[in-house]
């Protein structure tokens, strides 16, 4: 895939769900915007996944349950085959365990069904420029989980001295579930000095989203 294709053209967008109304109406809401182009619409997780070989979309929006190939599982395969894919998880109830599985299989995103069309946009435009989205509500289940019992392996040891006094500050906002624009209104900086620290706090981390950041920042209890 090229990941500079929504540079030159409409975000490529496969929808994955079995649910033929919710699915069908997903992506014609999102095929009205210019910068997005539906390329294809899957009715379980086994079709996305052979979709997303053939068509090689930019942005994966994933139904969390299916009952041939759930979500998370899906996701895990998308990704081990494409892995600048991005995948946004799509479910209607916030469930912990439903959130902590698609974040664990790879998933940038993560939104309920009932959110609003304009806010799925704006997920798969920050999707497709490589930026997570993750609801409030599923930020707190999954940070809540790592804070109780921890996800995937414990990282390795020394990254956080490589961050600056400020970068571990906003580090630490993260990990409270801020996003960019309530980091800056926190420290009294503009929202562009805080999108800079949190993108050399990536770099520094060596990590790919501020999901993944703020699951660092618990570990180390940095919250």
């Amino acid at each position: 895939m090229n990941s500079a294709a929504w540079n030159h053209g409409a975000i490529r967008v496969l929808v994955v769900d079995d649910h033929d109304l919710f699915r069908t109406g997903l992506a014609a809401l999102l095929s009205a915007h210019p910068d997005i182009e539906v390329v294809a619409q899957a009715s379980g997780g086994r079709m996305g996944v052979r979709l997303a070989d053939e068509l090689q979309p930019d942005v994966i929006l994933m139904d969390v349950r299916m009952p041939d190939l759930e979500g998370p599982e899906a996701t895990r395969e998308i990704l081990d085959r494409h892995p600048s894919t991005r995948v946004v998880a799509l479910t209607v109830v916030s469930d912990d365990a439903d959130v902590a599985a698609v974040v664990e299989a790879g998933a940038c995103g993560f939104l309920a069904k009932d959110t609003q069309i304009d806010n799925v946009v704006m997920a798969v435009r920050a999707a497709a420029n490589g930026v997570a989205w993750l609801a409030p509500r599923a930020a707190e289940v999954v940070l809540g989980r790592v804070r109780r019992e921890g996800l995937d392996d414990e990282p390795e040891p020394g990254l956080i001295e490589e961050l600056s006094p400020r970068e571990r500050e906003v580090l630490r906002l993260i990990a409270r579930g801020m996003e960019n624009a309530e980091i800056a209104q926190e420290l009294g900086i503009s929202p562009r000095t805080a999108k800079n620290h949190v993108s050399n706090i990536l770099l520094k981390l060596g990590m790919p989203s501020r999901i993944q950041a703020a699951i660092y920042a618990v570990r180390r209890g940095i919250d």
